[in-house]
């Protein structure tokens, strides 16, 4: 028996892959280290129903070493043999994941993600979470990376509450919209207004 592979799997990767990587990984950086920050991000061409921004940040952010939990509607065949062709990630259940991707809906329970250890906090699962929109209107932030305060259009508040008062364990997340992306790493404090 022979696999068919179609052409949307075979395309859609960075094609200056150096040079692309380089400057979403930068980006990826610069929205985690800066709260509420909302880069644009180009590159990547997934199939339905990921977002560019989804795309880019699985191409730049996971290999064949790296653990990936697809939930929902993103654990589709077309996204698996884009996956397996672009990237490698071993697919893996939510509680053996080093990222994983779908809608906030799709990635409950949060508590099934692992948080690190005492001792090795970083050992924890990044979220990329698609959203339907992606703005600077909703619940304040604040925390390191924030000079004062700023705002971001968050699925919901109180599971980031309760993730970041298991700081300094606790995951991490990248919001994708588009060609957008956001993040929320596990020190930010999330308030409700």
């Amino acid at each position: 028996m022979t696999a068919t592979i179609s052409g949307d799997t075979l395309s859609g990767g960075f094609t200056e892959a150096p040079m692309q990587s380089a400057r979403a990984f930068r980006e990826i950086l610069e929205v985690l280290a800066r709260p509420g920050l909302i880069r644009t991000v180009t590159g990547a061409a997934p199939p339905a129903p990921l977002s560019i921004a989804a795309g880019v940040a699985l191409l730049t952010l996971t290999d064949p070493t790296t653990p990936l939990h697809l939930a929902g509607a993103a654990d589709c065949q077309p996204v698996r043999d884009w996956v397996a062709f672009h990237i490698g990630a071993p697919l893996v259940a939510a509680e053996e994941a080093d990222f994983a991707l779908g809608t906030w809906d799709a990635l409950q329970p949060v508590a099934r993600f692992r948080i690190g250890q005492p001792d090795y906090p970083d050992r924890s699962a990044t979220l990329i979470v698609e959203l339907d929109r992606l703005t600077n209107h909703g619940p304040a932030l604040s925390g390191p990376g924030i000079a004062l305060s700023t705002w971001l259009s968050l699925p919901e508040t109180a599971a980031f509450r309760a993730n970041r008062a298991l700081f300094p364990l606790g995951y991490d997340c990248l919001f994708t919209c588009g060609d957008r992306l956001a993040g929320l790493p596990r020190s930010t404090r999330v308030e409700n207004i």
